[in-house]
């Protein structure tokens, strides 16, 4: 072990030894980021445009469509000049500012996806005060009030990290700086990072999963009751993309903790998967299973065309 030191900066070591799959590595990024981006700005045009679709839930559809291009945005552009350039030198500063980026966009998704099942809820439960309840103003503020806590919050750990020791090689085997990953590197954590990432746990992660799980369960009770097949299955329908991408968001967290500390290839395997893959899979989700969105596509495509 090494004696505490000031890191100036990090050497990004993505997939060593692999120099032959460079150009196949290269072009499956270029190519997972610009299909996820297109698909994702479609999303954000198509709801911007159509004046239907001006609704508290396509408002928070396009905000995570917006949290998907940042999430690819903030990771694959600084990966592909590493592996086209070949320098994998990365600044202290160019690091903390890329896991400040990473951490506030999944701080956001956490909490979206939450107040997306709480529009379910109310869409379901109470549909007399819905737009009462997610009149434009108040989704404006909890919109705003959603990035505004996920840039505190990220400020705040930030600081935490800056506070740590490090004394432990700058290599990180990663092709981002990730939370994880830079620990690895510090050899004598804070009281500050040990509470800051006990509260993130509790309040971007447990209690929204928590209040996604109760909100849904309200639904399930609600639709087991109503008459008739039909209305059961409308009703369903309006809540299963959104059940599909809780599904695939939290089981692939999941499986994330449950990867050994020690294993670098399945971490740069689930970041890519979680980074990269998800951001690009939620639209497709939303665009197959909400038939609104599928027709504004249709009119957008032949509008171009």
């Amino acid at each position: 072990m090494k004696n505490e030191t000031s890191i100036t900066y990090f050497y990004i070591l993505p997939f060593s030894g692999e120099t032959r799959s460079k150009p196949f590595i290269t072009a499956f990024f270029f190519l997972i980021y610009v299909v996820g981006v297109l698909i994702n700005s479609s999303i954000i045009t198509v709801i911007y445009l159509e004046v239907q679709l001006h609704k508290p839930m396509y408002l928070f559809i396009c905000n995570l469509s917006i949290v998907d291009i940042f999430y690819t945005s903030v990771t694959v552009p600084k990966l592909l000049h590493m592996l086209l350039s070949g320098n994998h030198i990365v600044s202290s500063t160019q690091c903390y500012a890329q896991l400040f980026f990473f951490s506030s966009v999944a701080a956001v998704e956490e909490i979206l996806l939450f107040v997306m099942a709480y529009d379910r809820y109310v869409a379901i439960c109470d549909p007399l005060h819905y737009h009462q309840i997610l009149s434009y103003r108040n989704c404006s503020l909890i919109t705003i009030g959603i990035w505004t806590v996920a840039f505190l919050n990220s400020a705040v750990f930030i600081i935490s990290v800056l506070n740590m020791s490090f004394c432990h090689s700058n290599v990180i085997h990663q092709f981002f700086c990730d939370a994880k990953s830079l620990t690895k590197t510090i050899c004598r954590t804070s009281q500050l990072f040990i509470v800051v990432n006990l509260v993130e746990f509790l309040m971007l992660a447990f209690i929204p999963l928590m209040c996604t799980f109760i909100s849904y369960f309200q639904i399930f009770s609600v639709i087991s009751k109503m008459k008739t097949k039909e209305s059961r299955k409308k009703s369903f329908s309006t809540c299963s993309s959104h059940i599909t991408i809780i599904t695939i968001y939290y089981g692939a967290g999941v499986m994330g903790y449950l990867i050994p500390p020690y294993s670098e290839v399945l971490d740069i395997i689930f970041n890519t998967i979680y980074t990269n893959l998800i951001p690009m899979i939620n639209p497709i989700i939303y665009s197959l299973q909400n038939s609104n969105i599928q027709s504004a596509l249709l009119r957008l495509v032949r509008g171009i065309f």
